[in-house]
């Protein structure tokens, strides 16, 4: 009788383990204490695959060490699932130990879609790359930024007087953006905001929301007097002449979070915060 008992549990473990969504984890972690130290006690648990065997990534860390998980491992087109061992985490899961095989299995997929930057310098060197967030363009004295607006081929505003401006990704709009005063974007909008950084003239101007199929050029008037900087993510030109933006028409990075806090439920919730 013992025997058929442990026999039924192997078949329904096996059985298990064959409708599993993800059998092998890569976990990555921040230099954080609290994220090396859910490091050890997963991989204890867990097991630990290489990048290039795994079919999922969980990274432990906060907001910013995703994003560099996002850029690195880019082309490995694996999903990724953040556990919160940093601050904000508002990319992230909740850390929990226990579980994780079953959080994975009813995960929801939200699709990142990156922005293309292609930044031409004062000494007419380009520089691309790719931003999960956005890409910023800001004064690089304490002189204001005289930038020229162009979507789609067309001038949209001659002159803009400010700190800087920005194009956000709906994944992004609750970052940088937010703080600027611009909008929060549903992901399936298919938008993208583009928002002025404390712009003086026109000073009543909030920015604009676009089609996210749109190319957006950014023109420095006076970069001899009025340098400008250019950051995509992690990626900083310093002292540009220009700067192009576009959405990436082939990557898609799949995000996952459980199903009560999935990405859109808590940008929704973001426009509730008091």
């Amino acid at each position: 009788m013992a025997t058929l008992c442990n026999l039924k549990r192997l078949f329904v473990a096996t059985t298990q383990l064959q409708h599993r969504r993800y059998s092998r984890i890569a976990f990555l972690s921040s230099r954080a204490p609290p994220a090396v130290n859910a490091l050890k006690e997963l991989t204890k648990i867990y097991g630990n695959s290489q990048v290039s065997k795994a079919e999922v990534i969980v990274a432990l860390g906060g907001d910013g060490f995703l994003l560099s998980v996002l850029h690195r491992y880019l082309q490995h087109n694996l999903p990724v699932f953040g556990l919160n061992r940093g601050t904000v985490g508002f990319l992230m899961n909740d850390h929990k130990t226990d579980g994780l095989m079953e959080r994975l299995d009813r995960a929801e997929v939200s699709s990142l879609i990156p922005l293309s930057m292609t930044a031409t310098d004062h000494n007419g060197q380009s520089h691309e790359s790719l931003a999960f967030n956005e890409v910023s363009v800001f004064r690089h004295t304490r002189q204001a930024a005289h930038i020229a607006l162009t979507v789609d081929g067309v001038q949209r505003m001659d002159r803009l007087i400010c700190d800087g401006c920005l194009v956000a990704t709906p994944a992004g709009s609750t970052a940088y953006n937010l703080s600027a005063d611009g909008p929060v974007i549903p992901l399936d909008s298919n938008l993208l905001a583009l928002t002025p950084i404390s712009a003086y003239r026109p000073r009543r101007w909030k920015g604009a929301l676009l089609p996210a199929n749109c190319q957006v050029r950014m023109d420095n008037l006076n970069h001899h007097k009025r340098p400008l900087n250019a950051t995509a993510d992690f990626v900083e030109v310093r002292k540009v002449r220009s700067v192009e933006i576009a959405q990436h028409p082939t990557l898609r990075v799949p995000l996952l979070h459980d199903p009560h806090s999935s990405l859109d439920e808590r940008m929704l919730q973001e426009q509730f915060l008091q």
